[in-house]
């Protein structure tokens, strides 16, 4: 069942129920009050009625001719028997009916007065104490007018519900195709886009409503599919780039190296240079490889001492820093020893973290880097800084891309996944990283531990 005919079915079963309830109140309501207007009307006439039969012998003939006028006039349609004590009709007609039975005569004399209805007619009786001796008079009408106002009541009722459930089903048809039109629209884009055209954005309808919430988020789903599709077609070009270097640079070592005999010096060099060459081709795979499989990794992490790791990476760096004629030093200003204890893949941080400390020694020019590790606001900070080379502020921004690298690299070699594949670990492990940096002044990284 589509939106649309599923709002209209609603809407009209939420009206018919509504008007069903309401009229079933207003029907019952005008039912009781009906009635009791009728038996009102049917206690005066029985109160005119023992006036004008009982009260003759003490009501002047003026009085007697202004009762006896009410009189007929209220008696029009109704019929009326007075009863002495020993339950006959001593005045008015005795119309025998068969429905005034002596449980009512006894119930009018106990309790002043009574009512009821019978198939055809409204019954009412009072007790009325005279000089001539105790009566109970009754009085009946037909209940044909009343059951003709509740039939005609029910036609109108039953008349409004149809009219009513027409058009709420017109209105609700027509409202439906107002208020889904958005969505045929974001159907319709879809069902038109393909891969050359898939980031173009479906226009706002700038309502604030689901329906605005609803484009928002389709654009924003397919701008980050776009920019995986790009990063894909992109993906052959790079891959080719950069193993071309060292592959060409293996092959033309080789090519070169086939040509005539050589020395075991030399033999040693070119194996020195191809073993680079692979390690580098190596490197980048794994880090594609570690990428692709970072977001499939479950949180069942351990504990890893922060600190630890900060060493072990010196202790791996420390020759590379000195061949960069540079050097390593570690601040450690941590009061509380449970900070430096951190739910994570040890591997994965361990990585991440080498790869910050690794870009600082190789941006570095040669001057002193610097690891922080202090406690602030009861979280762990770990800062990297480095007096070298600095990123630009249009960088800046781009810098955890992955294959981004910056236009002041020079011959430094690189990948542009370092970095983009630390801060991914970093987010998996709900770690803040902040970059700030100023070309030729160096570069400060800030780790945040937020766990």
């Amino acid at each position: 069942m589509t939106l649309r005919n599923r709002f209209t079915l609603i809407s009209s079963l939420s009206f018919g129920i509504v008007s069903i309830i309401t009229f079933a109140v207003i029907y019952f309501a005008y039912y009781d009050s009906t009635k009791i207007s009728y038996f009102e009307k049917l206690k005066n006439t029985a109160l005119i009625s023992a006036i004008y039969y009982l009260e003759k012998d003490e009501l002047s003939v003026n009085r007697h001719a202004q009762i006896k006028k009410e009189y007929k006039s209220l008696i029009r349609n109704r019929e009326v028997a007075i009863y002495d004590q020993n339950n006959k009709v001593t005045f008015g007609e005795d119309f025998n009916d068969p429905y005034i039975k002596q449980k009512h005569l006894n119930a009018a004399r106990v309790n002043q007065w009574v009512q009821f209805m019978s198939d055809d007619n409204f019954y009412y009786g009072i007790f009325y104490p005279d000089n001539q001796g105790d009566f109970v008079v009754f009085v009946k009408s037909s209940n044909a007018s009343f059951l003709s106002q509740i039939f005609r009541l029910s036609i109108i009722m039953f008349t409004v519900l149809i009219l009513g459930l027409t058009a709420i089903f017109i209105l609700s048809r027509y409202l439906s195709k107002v208020v889904y039109k958005p969505v045929s629209n974001v159907v319709k884009h879809i069902n038109n886009v393909d891969y050359k055209n898939i980031s173009q954005a479906i226009t706002t309808t700038n309502t604030n409503d689901e329906i605005e919430e609803l484009i928002k988020s389709y654009n924003k789903l397919f701008g980050r599919i776009s920019e995986n599709m790009l990063l894909q077609q992109n993906f052959i070009n790079y891959v080719s780039h950069e193993f071309k270097t060292p592959l060409a640079a293996i092959s033309g070592n080789l090519e070169v190296f086939a040509q005539k005999d050589r020395t075991p010096e030399e033999y040693r060099k070119v194996v020195k240079e191809s073993l680079e060459n692979v390690y580098e081709i190596e490197n980048i795979l794994n880090n594609l490889l570690l990428m692709s499989g970072l977001a499939k990794l479950e949180e069942s992490h351990k504990t890893v001492r922060i600190d630890e790791l900060i060493w072990k990476i010196y202790s791996k760096l420390e020759p590379k820093a000195k061949e960069h004629q540079s050097s390593i030093t570690i601040d450690l200003q941590v009061i509380k020893p449970s900070l430096l204890e951190y739910p994570g893949n040890g591997t994965l941080l361990f990585l991440a973290l080498y790869n910050i400390v690794e870009n600082a020694i190789k941006y570095s020019s040669n001057n002193s880097i610097e690891i922080n590790i202090f406690e602030q606001t009861e979280k762990l900070h770990i800062e990297v800084k480095d007096h070298g080379k600095g990123i630009s502020k249009e960088d800046l921004n781009n810098v955890t891309e992955t294959f981004f690298r910056g236009k002041n690299v020079n011959e430094v070699k690189g990948s542009g996944i370092g970095l983009s594949l630390s801060k991914s670990i970093f987010d998996h492990h709900h770690i803040s990283m902040k970059i700030d940096s100023e070309v030729n002044k160096g570069t400060k990284v800030c780790l945040i531990f937020n766990a």
